[in-house]
């Protein structure tokens, strides 16, 4: 769906975005770029509609090269969401909304047909809201607008950049969940640009590792964290440390992810030294980190292992629920 072939970004001054990049993204694939400030993950993304043009190397979107489309078709066939939303505040929610459709020439019924359908997927009462101002709207309301504008003409890639990074905790939260349900039904290719490890894992099918311009891991969330490339893809990943108490609504241990039946029944036998089930996630979080797999200590008998899988697992599942696994 898209490949990056030998890709790079330098200026006049001598800086160097991004040194030969090397990937490809696949159709329907959620992939997020992630790395410290300053690595080259948005200069990345926003070669992929050219806001930014290469200096060397060759983009490829259905094995086309992205400098032999019509700029404002590759633009208008590729939706882009910011972290600043960039909603018209002069214009409706449904004039937002229609802005690439009309320039598309759709028709006017199939136009409003879309704004409610777009709408209700990301449960906003078409009719109480489609005629309200940005002003009118709360930073996650205003961010669901600006994802939906996006999706408006049906474009098969979405670039996200940080989208929801501005937000309060609730509201990004809300909005993830709001992704990872969106995306089971839209299946649209969506390259994602986040500092946010936790955030990374939540949504991500693939990660790709960024630093100092160049990939270091490009890989599913499960073999980053089981077989980190290097140092750094192990260290930059700790200290995101994906258990924040903000993501739930309450502090859970151990056993609430044997209660989501996420562990595995038999016994270790490579004496790695237990953590009782009465121990924080955070504990046994930090423990999987280093380790393939913990032995659970229940009243001082070895009732089974979780693993790094079975964590990461139970954190998602938290995402999709609201923060309450019943």
């Amino acid at each position: 769906m898209i490949k990056f072939e030998n890709v790079s970004k330098s200026y006049e001054n001598g800086g160097v975005a991004v040194n030969s990049l090397n990937f490809s993204i696949e159709e329907g694939e959620f992939f997020v770029l992630i790395g410290p400030s300053g690595c080259g993950k948005t200069t990345t993304l926003k070669m992929i509609n050219r806001l930014v043009d290469l200096s060397k190397g060759t983009i490829y979107i259905n094995d086309k090269k992205i400098d032999e489309y019509n700029i404002h078709e590759l633009r208008w066939n590729i939706g882009y969401v910011l972290q600043q939303i960039a909603l018209f505040p002069h214009m409706t929610v449904e004039e937002n909304i229609a802005i690439v459709p009309e320039l598309k020439k759709w028709d006017k019924k199939k136009i409003n047909y879309r704004i409610t359908e777009l709408m209700e997927s990301v449960a906003l009462e078409p009719k109480e809201y489609r005629h309200r101002k940005p002003s009118e709207l709360s930073g996650g309301e205003q961010q669901r607008i600006g994802v939906i504008r996006a999706l408006a003409a049906n474009p098969k890639i979405i670039l996200m950049d940080e989208p929801f990074s501005a937000l309060d905790p609730i509201s990004r939260q809300k909005l993830q969940q709001d992704m990872l349900t969106l995306q089971k039904k839209i299946k649209k290719t969506i390259v994602f640009v986040t500092h946010d490890m936790q955030e990374a894992l939540a949504l991500g099918d693939r990660i790709c590792v960024m630093k100092d311009g160049e990939v270091v891991q490009c890989d599913t969330p499960k073999e980053i964290i089981e077989h980190p490339k290097n140092n750094f893809v192990k260290t930059f990943f700790e200290s995101g440390n994906i258990y924040k108490p903000s993501l739930f609504s309450r502090e859970y241990k151990v056993k609430d992810v044997m209660y989501a039946k996420l562990y595995n029944s038999y016994k270790s036998e490579d004496g790695t030294l237990s953590i009782k089930d009465t121990e924080s996630l955070e504990t046994l979080l930090n423990r999987v980190l280093k380790e393939k797999s913990v032995p659970i200590d229940h009243l001082g008998e070895i009732v089974g292992t979780i693993t790094h899988e079975h964590v990461l697992k139970f954190i998602s599942l938290n995402l999709e629920k609201g923060g309450e696994l019943s």
